[in-house]
């Protein structure tokens, strides 16, 4: 392998890992619900990624290759450490004819990310406001009070956080709509 290959290899192995890690973490934390571990078994594809590169073929679209291959690690998993509970009795996953749900869940865990992408690239006040509304369930007299900032600061921060939850999120608002329709049925 020449250097310059070897360089393209590594920029592209790169690529695939910041590109995919946390889709594929919050992925295996649908079947494995333990955060380290989830992340372990998704190290563990890219190691094996590594370990074979020169027959991986980076310039094929990965996606399918890589959730297909932590959602068998995720079942080995299980299967190998009878310890840890899983939503799904594994004889159910294993029978999906066309895996329809493990493609809703494939599709869900890449929303999840990109949500918390936007959240963190928030600025920090902005951020902070709107998991204190978000995710803690605090009103906005509350977080007025809590960081000694106007109500009407809370309002415009919330906004602005809306806002570009809205503008970032704009292509995966088909999803999320099907995920949450489906979901109501």
């Amino acid at each position: 392998m020449t250097a310059s290959h070897q360089n393209k290899t590594v920029s592209k192995y790169e690529e695939l890992f910041r590109t995919y890690f946390s889709s594929l973490s919050y992925f295996a934390q649908k079947y494995i619900p333990d955060l380290d571990t989830s992340k372990e078994i998704v190290h563990n594809v890219f190691i094996n990624i590594w370990e074979k590169r020169e027959e991986f073929d980076f310039d094929k679209p990965a996606k399918s290759y890589l959730f297909t291959s932590v959602y068998n690690r995720c079942m080995n998993f299980i299967r190998d450490n009878k310890k840890f509970k899983s939503d799904m009795d594994i004889s159910e996953v294993h029978n999906y004819s066309d895996f329809s749900q493990l493609s809703d869940d494939i599709e869900a865990a890449e929303l999840e990310s990109k949500i918390w992408q936007v959240i963190n690239s928030l600025p920090e006040k902005c951020r902070k406001i709107f998991e204190l509304n978000r995710f803690e369930g605090k009103k906005y007299n509350e977080i007025a009070d809590h960081l000694n900032i106007s109500v009407k600061t809370v309002e415009t921060q919330i906004s602005k956080a809306l806002k570009t939850l809205r503008d970032n999120l704009r292509d995966y608002m088909h999803l999320f709509l099907f995920l949450l329709l489906k979901n109501l049925w």
